[in-house]
């Protein structure tokens, strides 16, 4: 069930439910076959306080709430790199609040998965999803914090719509795994 309007997410809903929700509406506006996209989460007062520079390119007013996050763009990832690979190479500085993710997958629904043929490799594994007729492309956001909290956002391609954009907070386990990993002393 989705949990925002297309207006935006509701003002009940978290600082991290917000900013995986305004991630998503940015990438939606880029438009589908983008690649991973990497985003600090800083939070927003803080920001303006340590960075008004920063804060003021990204249009903070100092209207937010105390409890914002504000979502930070990070370098593109590199290409060819596996994403486990690369989200091992992270370190984040302290004045980050937490991390988000955005990749597009195919997907196949749960009454496909017994039709997979065994002793695919990853590549012959793709190959093999992107033909069948049931697959379906998603877009993930999924977002983290220092403290464990964790939210994502998924968009189906063919449901390509701000109202109808699926949210929880175990939706993409093993990537929010891996996200919180980036954390790890």
């Amino acid at each position: 069930m989705p949990n925002h309007s297309p207006s935006g997410p509701p003002m009940a809903a978290s600082p991290l439910t917000r900013a995986v929700l305004e991630i998503d509406e940015y990438i939606a506006g880029l438009g589908w076959d983008q690649p991973a996209r990497l985003f600090a989460l800083v939070d927003s007062a803080q920001l303006r306080t340590q960075e008004p520079g920063l804060a003021e390119r990204l249009g903070l007013t100092g209207d937010e709430s105390a409890a914002n996050l504000t979502p930070i763009e990070q370098e593109e990832l590199p290409a060819g790199s596996p994403l486990d690979e690369f989200l091992g190479t992270i370190a984040w500085p302290d004045a980050v609040a937490g991390c988000a993710l955005t990749v597009e997958r195919m997907m196949l629904p749960p009454s496909a998965e017994a039709s997979v043929p065994d002793g695919l490799n990853e590549a012959q594994l793709a190959k093999w999803v992107a033909k069948h007729p049931d697959r379906q492309e998603v877009r993930m956001t999924v977002a983290v914090l220092r403290d464990g909290a964790r939210e994502s956002a998924l968009r189906l391609r063919e449901k390509d719509s701000p109202t109808e954009v699926l949210t929880g907070s175990d939706l993409v386990p093993g990537l929010a795994e891996a996200l919180a990993a980036t954390f790890a002393a």
